[in-house]
């Protein structure tokens, strides 16, 4: 027969120690028994010590009392010495309070608006060091591989080239079907009204090959592919399973980014002249039926309007899209929270950022060319 649960918090030098005995399993201690707050009012302690040399038995019961009692002391950034509990309880102590994230503090009466202003401001520049760390560790991964010292899992990567690449095939293959049609007729309408209908297939080539077909193969991979990505790394960081990957010392770095990151890079080329392909001719219908262009008119045009310069930087910018989508979904995955809302939240945010970083990106890149006359 195990003595009954027991517990008393009592001073030590500095701050307060909590002592416990007993068995404290859940048969035992009963779903009611509670450590309760330490004694004292005011000001947290100096520092707590956990005190377990006469603790018989435990379970997760005792590392849910203690993680409801200890986690307000370690928001306050009160020290916490877990040194004296049994490792396993050690261990589950240290993840769930290191994990645990403290509340926002409220804004000081009179001074709410320019507060908020100040936690957004301070959140936004957290989130900009986040994203920073996370490229380091990025072209570290990447250098790893280069001098093959990466662990990158060979199956993962042939998972992911084949949910980048011939997956997404459909709906590439109707958004730069319906872009391209789109193109064609509303390019169409301005050209015919100063007789110039034969340059149809010279804007439609132009525009798909040079900017709308690498642009919407990137929405639509941040839609289908990031958003996915920041789902799975999100929920491997809800369940702890990220964790475990550090623990058998897995950088997950190595093991889940780079493969989805180089997956998505060297599929997105190909996706991309498929779609340039698709949205060109696309563009013939509306040429011959609506504008009477000929079909050999239309296009020995478009030949003539591509260019190696329309070609390469075309890829360039659609391979700058899909590392971007790449790197936004795998990036809040890893930043992700604990629980369900925290991975939705991921999710969304990755799909967010990922098109904000390809319209910047795009608008930089067009600027670039421009101006140095490509």
């Amino acid at each position: 027969m195990h003595p009954a649960p027991q517990h008393r918090w009592q001073p030590a030098e500095p701050g307060l120690a909590l002592v416990l005995e007993g068995d404290w399993r859940v048969a035992s201690a009963g779903a009611a028994h509670a450590l309760g707050a330490p004694p004292g009012a005011g000001a947290p302690p100096e520092r707590v010590v956990l005190h377990a040399a006469a603790l018989e038995q435990w379970d997760g019961h005792l590392a849910a009392l203690l993680h409801e009692a200890l986690a307000p002391l370690a928001h306050a950034g009160v020290p916490i010495d877990l040194s004296q509990l049994p490792q396993g309880l050690r261990g589950v102590l240290e993840l769930s309070l290191s994990a645990a994230e403290p509340p926002h503090p409220e804004a000081p009466d009179g001074g709410g608006a320019v507060a908020a202003f100040g936690r957004r401001v301070a959140r936004g520049f957290d989130s900009a060091l986040t994203t920073a760390a996370f490229l380091g560790q990025v072209v570290l991964g990447l250098g790893r591989l280069l001098r093959g010292r990466s662990a990158l899992p060979a199956r993962e990567l042939l998972r992911c080239l084949d949910e980048a690449g011939p997956l997404s095939i459909p709906i590439v293959t109707l958004t730069c079907f319906l872009v391209g049609l789109m193109l064609a007729y509303m390019g169409g309408h301005q050209l015919a009204r100063i007789g110039a209908s034969q340059l149809i297939a010279d804007v439609v080539t132009v525009g798909m090959v040079r900017e709308l077909a690498g642009l919407m193969t990137g929405v639509i991979l941040s839609g289908r592919l990031g958003a996915a990505y920041a789902a799975q790394i999100g929920s491997m960081q809800a369940g702890e399973e990220i964790d475990a990957l550090r623990a058998l010392g897995v950088d997950p770095i190595d093991h889940l980014v780079l493969p989805r990151l180089l997956a998505l890079v060297t599929m997105a080329p190909l996706l991309i002249v498929y779609g340039m392909v698709v949205g060109v001719l696309a563009g013939l219908p509306a040429a011959v039926w609506a504008y009477g262009v000929t079909a050999s008119e239309y296009l020995h045009g478009c030949l003539k309007a591509l260019t190696w310069t329309h070609l390469w930087i075309g890829l360039f910018k659609g391979l700058c899209y899909a590392a971007l989508v790449a790197l936004a979904g795998c990036r809040e995955g890893l930043a992700a929270g604990r629980d369900a809302q925290a991975v939705g939240a991921a999710t969304t945010t990755a799909v967010v950022k990922a098109l904000v970083w390809i319209v910047a990106a795009a608008a930089a890149t067009t600027i670039v060319f421009q101006s140095l006359g490509f």
